[in-house]
């Protein structure tokens, strides 16, 4: 789920223009002539691989050297970034809702937090960032951190996760909506994508590889045609439940069930409880947050919430204790989604209901 749009609008960042203009062209220079990142394969990707030219969401991206000081702006990004073994790349990371991927902990504790939430543009700015990244388009867009133009006209380059653009509108309000199903390549694509970036292509191929191996591992002899999903993210008031086809699709897809609100393209419809209870999904995806800007964020408490709610107490996934629990970054389209087919399919066997 995209994050909420900061309160404040953008700070002005045309007043930093000269200053980190001329520091990012710098630090091109430095990239360009200088080790890749203390690492093999990425010093011979600056030597060698460079410029690198992309089309992304629309735009034309060219970075001229492997990043030294870049920034991602969204967790999911980042983690992409930490699995490619960038750790040392990343000047800050911003925008989180969990706890950073197992196995990432130690990297990550090496990279500067600029803010749990969305940050200011001048926040990001101080960092002197040679390139940034996002997962979602609300925060390069107005009234996100800074807009890819203003970026544009600092020099930076900018990226954006394919899978909050390709099918999808983002234009209305809440989270967009999708008029085709998202597909696990739309991810696979941001890894090649970032890793041709930072000048280490085999890892990114590695990465994908290895994601698609756990994705055939988890679904493997499963069927659950049977079986009725519904994905709740946040919020207790006004539930943000998972329509058709962002990455609680994928899932779904995958696993050959049913999500019971597959009639709604937008990514995460607020739909009533009675709604809900008419529904009476077979098992209750529940995403698992950690942060504090909604009601109802984490498993415990939406459990507690689901079983004293009259509308919902007597649902039938409700009396059978059926949940799975998922991050909030396995229920949004990145590498984590990985992690959602596989809970919820562990899920499904546990209940009785995959074939």
């Amino acid at each position: 789920m995209s994050p909420e749009n900061a309160e404040d609008s953008v700070l002005p960042i045309v007043s930093a223009v000269r200053r980190t203009a001329l520091l990012t062209a710098a630090l091109a220079l430095l990239a360009a002539c200088g080790p890749g990142g203390g690492s093999s394969d990425g010093a011979a990707g600056a030597a060698a691989g460079f410029p690198v030219t992309l089309k992304n969401c629309g735009r034309t991206v060219t970075v001229d050297a492997a990043p030294r000081r870049a920034v991602s702006l969204n967790q999911g990004s980042t983690e992409i970034l930490l699995s490619l073994g960038l750790a040392d790349r990343l000047a800050g990371t911003a925008t989180w809702t969990d706890p950073v991927m197992k196995g990432l902990e130690k990297d990550e504790a090496t990279v500067p937090r600029l803010a749990e939430n969305q940050p200011s543009s001048e926040r990001v700015l101080a960092e002197e960032p040679d390139f940034v990244s996002a997962s979602f388009e609300s925060i390069l867009g107005k009234g996100g951190v800074a807009t890819r133009d203003q970026f544009d006209d600092l020099g930076v380059p900018s990226y954006l996760s394919p899978a909050d653009c390709a099918g999808k509108d983002n234009s209305g309000g809440g989270d967009g909506s999708r008029s085709e199903p998202l597909a696990m390549d739309r991810v696979y694509d941001e890894v090649r994508d970032l890793a041709k970036v930072f000048g280490v292509p085999e890892r990114g191929e590695k990465l994908v590889a290895g994601l698609q191996d756990r994705v055939d591992e988890a679904t493997a002899d499963i069927d659950a045609s049977g079986t009725t999903l519904l994905y709740w993210f946040a919020n207790a008031e006004a539930p943000y439940l998972a329509g058709c086809c962002g990455a609680p699709g994928i899932i779904t897809r995958e696993l050959g069930a049913k999500n019971v609100f597959d009639d709604s393209h937008e990514e995460w419809p607020q739909i009533n409880w009675e709604t809900v209870a008419d529904r009476d999904p077979d098992v209750l995806v529940i995403g698992d947050l950690t942060r504090e800007s909604e009601t109802a964020e984490s498993a415990r408490k939406k459990i507690e919430f689901l079983e004293s709610n009259p509308a919902t107490k007597n649902m039938t996934a409700v009396r059978h204790k059926r949940y799975v629990l998922l991050s909030g970054q396995a229920m949004n389209p990145t590498i984590r989604t990985v992690e959602g087919v596989e809970r919820v399919a562990a899920g499904l066997r546990s209940f009785g209901l995959a074939g």
